[in-house]
């Protein structure tokens, strides 16, 4: 049967392979390769599950990514040799020499190489081969890289007698070809960093940045900005830095730095205070308060009608160690929006993002 990886939080990755089983045909999973990374297989494979996940993405899976050859591993340098082989051979013909590829690798066991190591040999051979241009920010199809170590049992560790493997343990890599745009995120695993800037002020400013660029958020030039709870100042900081001007909600002090930008204006007090002052109107509304789920629902809906018809919204819903709430939450926002995306992203912990549009848009 047609296997591929799916890869979640592993706090959530209980709910990740729910998903997977309500949305896959005959879906099991075969092994954990890691916490939170999953070998799984179903009927329509990595390409239907894909296409069925494009058009209505799960929540909490992060990343998927086909498994279309396995390659045994010696745990040796010259691994790397054995893989680039065996990815010309199985896939230089199928890469499209017009349109740009990239190699993504983890590494899951204890071995003698690094991701990087396995990218560039990979990379090189297959771009000798297939004549595609290798592209690693922007890539159209990636080659996915999995290494991972799997119990073994004894009648094979009899039959292999590579005494250079872990007792009960054999080592592999899991390739597979795909689009970018089927993985649900263009980054391995799902794991989008950004580089810390010198300025930074916190890390939730990682969630802004991700959410911007996981659901495709363009902001206009010189809009205005709602934060709510935004204390001590990140997602304001990114959003002055995309050109906003920015209304900061909360009794407690903003960054220095921020307190003197005349593009932010501070007001302190609560959002419930704001609320009762009348506040002005604005392209977008975000909000990372520490509340419950269903309470910080109520609360977007409550500044909506201060909302532009063509503004969006972007909010996380806390989560704590279950996720009871996010179904009433979400029935509490769709009195008054609409939910374009939500995603438990990578800078996430214990929530999810979600974008959102007023009803009315």
């Amino acid at each position: 049967m047609p296997q591929l990886i799916l890869t979640a939080d592993p706090g959530f990755s209980h709910l990740a392979l729910d998903e997977f089983s309500r949305d896959a045909h005959n879906g099991r999973p075969l092994d954990e390769l890691a916490p939170g990374i999953c070998l799984v297989d179903c009927d329509e494979g990595y390409w239907g599950l894909a296409e069925t996940w494009i058009d209505s993405p799960p929540v909490f899976v992060r990343h998927i990514c086909p498994v279309d050859l396995t390659v045994p591993l010696i745990a040796k340098p010259r691994d790397l040799s054995r893989l680039s082989d065996a990815a010309v051979a199985e896939y230089a013909d199928l890469l499209d020499p017009d349109v740009s590829f990239s190699v993504q690798s983890r590494i899951l066991a204890d071995l003698p190489y690094k991701p990087f190591d396995v990218n560039r040999a990979v990379a090189e051979a297959l771009t000798r081969a297939a004549k595609s241009p290798l592209d690693v920010r922007q890539p159209f199809q990636i080659l996915s890289v999995v290494f991972a170590g799997l119990n073994q049992s004894q009648d094979e560790l009899a039959e292999t007698r590579d005494t250079s493997q872990a007792a009960g343990t054999r080592r592999l890599a899991f390739m597979g070809l795909s689009l970018a745009s089927h993985n649900i995120s263009d980054w391995a695993g799902g794991v989008r960093r950004f580089r810390r800037e010198k300025d930074q002020i916190s890390r939730a400013e990682f969630k802004m940045l991700e959410a911007l660029e996981a659901f495709r958020i363009e902001l206009p030039a010189g809009g205005v900005a709602l934060d709510l709870g935004a204390a001590p100042g990140g997602w304001t900081r990114v959003l002055r830095q995309k050109d906003q001007f920015v209304t900061a909600v909360d009794p407690a002090e903003l960054h220095p730095r921020l307190a003197k930008d005349r593009g932010v204006r501070h007001k302190r007090m609560t959002a419930e205070a704001y609320l009762r002052e009348g506040p002005d109107a604005f392209d977008l509304l975000v909000n990372d308060m520490r509340m419950d789920a269903r309470a910080s629902a109520r609360m977007m809906n409550a500044f909506v009608d201060f909302l532009y018809p063509h503004a969006e919204a972007v909010m996380t819903l806390k989560l704590g160690k279950t996720a009871a709430a996010l179904e009433p939450a979400c029935a509490i926002l769709r009195e008054r929006y609409t939910i374009l995306h939500m995603r438990q992203l990578f800078h996430n912990r214990n929530e999810v993002t979600i974008h959102l549009r007023p009803n009315d848009a």
